[in-house]
């Protein structure tokens, strides 16, 4: 058998491979970039994603590169709250929710592809940029950073390169750059003390200016200090469009802070915890309208090159991970062929089209518009603006949709039953 060529060696690519030698399939991963590193800010991973990677033995690996999420609160303009709940273990799932680096679980995933599969399972400097579907499998056209190109035939291509995937680009050809809605992140990391339960995601603002704290690390035994991940939101007018999309693009406090100068609480002094932060990233929130197909012959998307989203309910490393793993299960129902594409395709394309949508609405965090429209976004009791009942229907609704509804998720078989092979 030609081994699967997965497109793109980040999250959503390691757990592809992981998942591939788990059952028994040969692959090999294509990744653009020279050197592997660990890049980028925080992340939260949802129970969903939690289960799968407890199932590839990875869990026990989690605690050297970030912390349990406990708790997810809204909170208002003046410092209100507006919604906490608890998460992961404390909300009854069977599995935590666990908020980590995500260049940190880049690396954990990778190690564990050399560990499993060899050093020659990754390929670092080659980028896909086609890829020819034949008679008998698939050819992948592929471009070095030494200038040189080649071609690696396959059984299948799994396009797993993300938001700016070439193999999604030539499935669709005529769908453009990204969509910028209008809103502007600016994420960094910062040494602070904890904050609420220690170990709370934590949203304040409204849908125009908001501000995102959650720590990624255990307090430090000696100082108290925890890594805590910060995101400032701004909104703009979207259609001078924006120049960029890139997570590495750096940026200057004077590029936000100001409109942030007077969002200082008892407990929570956002303006001090951005000026701690080291190096800041800023990042236009971008996504695809839905695609109406992720499959062509033998290639078939997974991850952000299949439904990228706005980050606003912590799905897309989440929904990456639970990709590969759906694409474990239809290789061992169907063979490694096209109609295991197809079987994934029709099992979760109209789920995750509508979640784009959904988070293309805010999400979760929509309901900050209901605060805003019944009380110009200042309250002293959020139950005399908007009872505990209508919250908590709507953030269920939610956790459906996402595909980590507690009772669901807790009841549901393996994805993957252990011991199971690709005939």
């Amino acid at each position: 058998m030609e081994p699967v060529v997965i497109a793109g060696g980040g999250i959503a690519g390691m757990a592809m491979a992981l998942t591939c030698h788990e059952i028994g399939v040969p692959c090999r991963v294509l990744e653009s970039v020279r050197t592997m590193a660990p890049l980028g800010v925080g992340i939260n991973l949802q129970p969903n994603a939690v289960r799968e990677l407890d199932d590839l033995g990875l869990t026990d690996q989690l605690p050297a590169i970030g912390l349990e999420a406990t708790e997810w609160a809204l909170v208002g303009r003046n410092g209100n709250d507006i919604w906490s709940e608890p998460r992961g273990l404390l909300a009854g799932y069977n599995w935590p929710q666990w908020a980590v680096h995500r260049g940190e679980l880049q690396m954990l995933l990778y190690r564990a592809v050399l560990d499993c599969l060899g050093p020659d399972a990754v390929l670092t400097g080659h980028q896909v940029v086609g890829y020819e579907n034949t008679s008998e499998g698939i050819r992948v056209n592929v471009a070095r950073r030494d200038g040189s190109t080649t071609k690696i035939d396959g059984s299948l291509l799994i396009g797993a390169d993300g938001l700016h995937s070439a193999t999604r680009r030539q499935l669709h050809p005529n769908e453009g750059p990204p969509i910028w809605g209008g809103a502007v992140l600016w994420r960094g990391t910062a040494l602070g003390q904890p904050i609420r339960s220690s170990s709370a995601f934590t949203l304040v603002g409204n849908l125009e200016q908001r501000f995102v704290h959650y720590p990624i690390s255990a307090a430090d035994a000696e100082t108290g200090l925890q890594v805590q991940n910060l995101i400032a939101e701004l909104t703009f007018d979207p259609s001078e469009g924006w120049s960029d999309s890139d997570w590495s693009r750096q940026a200057n406090l004077d590029d936000f802070l100001p409109e942030f100068e007077s969002w200082n609480f008892d407990w929570l002094d956002i303006p001090a915890m951005m000026r701690k932060a080291g190096t800041i990233y800023e990042y236009p929130m971008v996504d695809r309208d839905p695609a109406a197909t992720w499959v062509d012959g033998r290639m078939g998307l997974i991850g952000d090159a299949a439904h990228v989203m706005y980050p606003v309910g912590s799905n897309g490393a989440s929904q990456a991970i639970v990709d590969a793993r759906v694409m474990g299960a239809k290789l061992i129902e169907h063979g490694v062929g096209p109609d295991a594409l197809h079987a994934f395709e029709d099992q979760l394309l109209k789920p995750m089209n509508a979640l784009v949508l959904r988070n293309r609405g805010a999400g979760p965090v929509s309901i900050l518009g209901l605060v805003e429209e019944r009380c110009g976004g200042v309250f002293g009791d959020i139950n005399d603006v908007i009872p505990h009942d209508e919250i908590q229907t709507f953030m269920a609704k939610y956790k459906v949709a996402a595909g980590f509804a507690i009772d669901e998720l807790n009841a549901a078989p393996q994805t993957i039953p252990t011991g199971s092979r690709v005939a």
